[in-house]
């Protein structure tokens, strides 16, 4: 399931850009390599973060598995759903399950990241 309109990158984060806000969270295909999510340490409002940076981090009962920022900018608010019920990353990964808002510094890094053609083929290739 790789839903248009979307941004992924090859670490399998998704980004939903509105104006010059991105909302993330990871894909389907690592929601369900990771298996059932346990927990998910969110990043604090406020913080600056690097394209790349940390961002989150997720524990399930396979692994446990940071997720990177698909672009860099400031965390504008937090999905604190997550705290009480990380099985939503399982559930409803790009709706309910999303980790995180960024105040992107740099909107033209999204155009470095794959759209959902060519996430589609990424994935191909990982089967």
């Amino acid at each position: 399931m790789v839903p248009k309109g979307l941004y992924y990158t090859r670490d399998h984060e998704w980004v939903r850009v509105e104006g010059t806000v991105a909302t993330v969270g990871i894909s389907d295909y690592a929601q369900q390599q990771l298996g059932e999510i346990t927990f998910v340490e969110l990043p604090a409002a406020g913080k600056e973060i690097g394209q790349h940076g940390i961002l989150a981090s997720i524990e399930s009962s396979k692994a446990a598995s940071d997720v990177f920022a698909p672009v860099a900018g400031k965390v504008t608010e937090v999905n604190g759903d997550l705290e009480s019920q990380p099985e939503l990353v399982n559930q409803d990964c790009y709706g309910q399950g999303w980790i995180c808002k960024l105040a992107m510094s740099d909107a033209g890094q999204v155009k470095e990241i794959m759209d959902a053609p060519a996430y589609e083929k990424y994935l191909e290739g990982l089967e």
